[in-house]
């Protein structure tokens, strides 16, 4: 009830500011069009309905509006007819879609999993360190390439990070997103609006007497000011992330903790899973698997010894298998057992899985459940006479037979196995997936991860990626036409079927920020940015030239809210450039301070990477306006101190 009273009262006050802005306007276009503007910003702060729906709904009054415009009195269309749906085909939104799918494909060869392994062996598994890592990375990609396919790319290792880590995709989501909007002002190639800059600068140039022509910038101009922007971004969601990111629990992504608990409940099994250092003097060197499980009632599912030999499932770890000094167990028993275990021989428990993060991350093994069904072919044989685990990749942890439920330690692989034996085992969910196809189990737990990886197209993947990366950095063509050969590449040499790559789009971002280009078009079109503008700067007549430049910043910051950053682009640096004359300031540097102001894209999710974002990380308008608004004004204030500086 309060927030239905909270929204009544704001559009009122909506209106109200409407009416009168609608009495001091010189047209009645930018009226409407200011009155849309107006509507569009209640929709997505107050959430009347959701973001993707109240921009479906602008675009349907843009085009209703432009259809009856002899009726409302405005002597053209905000939009015309044949524009209204062209968002849906235009550059940015087929380049999101092909960035989408590029990521899906490269995700589906493991490569994605290999780098989030590498991310968290780096920056290990807290919060305030992979933060960081990932933003940092994504933020030195997004200087090269644009801001949203760096996003995308790195959307399913954030995917991975939170699966293996527990920490919800809603808290780093949105600093990558952010960083790697960051990103892309560290280079004159990071962003659409810079790489337009010089041109835009060319072309006024055309205007101005040869005392007042201005310089183009080279590459790195703006580095300096770019890395500084970068490094207060991560620097914010570090000290401030915890208050201001969204703590929503993700849904459980894979079947490990409900599985865990249903073990638990159904057959009293209160397991835990750790990783465990054998040192040098350790009495357990030398010793076998087999002498250590039965008596310690507990099981070793995965073993590294050295530095590459790694053991887990089929043809992995196996009972005749010796412990050497420095191997790294993971081990699965009662939480006591495991205690005393440790304290006999020495081990060093490490307090979380480190040489295993990947390998026995919820989404790539965990506790299922199997039973031998009658005609097995097993049947009459025990777990010791087939080995389960090493040829199945199957730990046996209980056995569930006639009501009763025996553990390690009962003698469980040594039982011939009967039609109705309930098998209770760790395994990787590859394994599993193999033994759904053996008549000889049949296999109870249905809910876990499927991932039918493809490491054998790693190299296919790779070339379709690099042919994309190299069109959009060593050719003119168009960037959409650049991602989607990279796209259809990754289709054509089967990385991904046709079917996986409609499910790796998100249908939701891409309405969202297809149907907000028309209105970004009717502000343009109708005259309403330049009149604001124009408004705004002249009532700063007379003031110092740093209040000016400021101005410029936000007013930049404002239209990229609601339009796209290259139009903001096109309309304010022609207008910076004359205030800057007149002003008796550097219009070089007003043009700049207008290409990277339209980056400051944080306080909604109008932005291509913040739409992009918005329904993986679950996020509301209002979480933007918490972290963004916060992000707004600290980009102001480090780009003015920066532009102050370097020139």
């Amino acid at each position: 009830m309060k927030k239905n009273l909270k929204s009544i009262i704001a559009a009122v006050l909506f209106f109200l500011v409407w009416l009168v802005v609608a009495n001091v306007v010189p047209s009645r276009e930018i009226a409407v069009a200011f009155g849309i503007l107006m509507l569009t910003v209640y929709l997505f702060a107050f959430e009347v309905v959701g973001v993707d729906v109240a921009a479906v709904t602008v675009m349907v009054i843009l085009g209703l509006v432009s259809h009856f415009h002899d009726w409302l009195g405005l002597a053209r269309p905000l939009v015309p007819g044949a524009e209204l749906f062209r968002g849906f085909s235009g550059n940015a939104v087929v380049s999101i879609i092909a960035v989408m799918i590029i990521g899906a494909g490269l995700d589906k060869t493991g490569l994605m999993g290999q780098v989030a392994g590498f991310i968290l062996r780096v920056a290990g598994r807290t919060e305030a360190r992979i933060i960081p890592a990932i933003s940092g990375t994504v933020g030195f990609i997004s200087s090269f390439m644009q801001n949203v396919g760096a996003a995308a790319l790195f959307l399913p290792v954030v995917a991975r990070i939170s699966a293996r880590t527990g920490l919800p995709m809603s808290r780093l989501l949105m600093p990558m997103g952010f960083c790697a909007i960051l990103g892309g002002t560290i280079t004159m190639v990071g962003s659409s609006p810079l790489i337009l800059l010089n041109d835009l600068i060319l072309a006024s140039n055309k205007a101005l007497p040869p005392d007042q022509q201005m310089q183009t910038w080279p590459l790195f101009t703006v580095t300096p000011i770019g890395l500084a922007l970068l490094a207060s971004g991560i620097v914010y969601f570090v000290l401030a992330g915890r208050y201001v990111l969204p703590g929503k629990a993700e849904e459980d992504m894979t079947s490990g903790t409900s599985a865990m608990d249903y073990y638990r409940e159904l057959y009293g099994l209160d397991y835990a899973l750790r990783e465990v250092e054998v040192p040098a003097g350790s009495p357990l060197v030398g010793k076998t698997l087999e002498e250590i499980e039965k008596p310690w009632r507990l099981r070793v599912i995965a073993m590294l010894r050295g530095a590459d030999d790694l053991r887990i499932g089929p043809g992995g770890v196996a009972r005749d298998v010796a412990i050497e000094a420095g191997s790294v167990l993971g081990v699965l028993g009662a939480p006591e057992k495991l205690d005393a275990f440790a304290a006999e021989h020495g081990l060093v428990f490490r307090p979380e899985l480190v040489a295993f993060a990947d390998t026995l991350a919820p989404n790539k093994a965990g506790i299922a459940e199997v039973v031998i069904p009658p005609g097995s072919d097993l049947i009459g044989k025990s777990a010791r006479d087939v080995w389960l685990r090493k040829t199945y990749g199957l730990a046996l942890v209980a056995l569930h037979r006639a009501g009763q439920t025996l553990r390690e330690g009962d003698g469980i692989r040594d039982l011939p196995f009967q039609a109705g034996d309930a098998l209770i085992v760790h395994t990787p969910w590859a394994a599993l997936a193999h033994i759904e196809k053996d008549r000889n189990f049949v296999v109870v737990t249905t809910e876990y991860p499927h991932e039918e990886l493809r490491p054998h197209k790693v190299r296919a993947a790779l070339i379709c990626f690099g042919i994309a990366l190299g069109l959009i950095l060593f050719s003119k063509i168009t960037l959409s036409v650049a991602l989607m050969t990279g796209a259809i590449g990754m289709i054509l040499t089967r990385v991904l079927n046709i079917e996986e790559a409609y499910r790796a789009v998100s249908w939701k971002s891409v309405f969202l920020l297809a149907s907000l280009i028309p209105l970004g078009l009717a502000v343009e079109t109708s005259g309403t940015a330049r009149w604001i503008a124009e408004q705004t700067l002249t009532l700063l007549g007379g003031t110092p030239v740093w209040v000016i430049q400021l101005a410029i910043a936000v007013l930049a910051t404002f239209f990229t809210l609601v339009m796209s950053n290259v139009g903001a682009t096109v309309l304010l640096v022609p207008l910076a450039v004359n205030i800057a004359i007149g002003a008796g300031a550097n219009p070089a540097v007003f043009a700049l301070t207008v290409a990277l102001a339209t980056s400051n894209s944080f306080f909604l999710p109008t932005h291509q990477v913040n739409a992009l974002l918005m329904g993986p990380g679950g996020y509301r308008v209002a979480d933007y306006m918490r972290a963004g608004g916060i992000m707004t004004v600290l980009f102001i204030t480090v780009l003015m101190v920066m532009l102050n500086i370097v020139f």
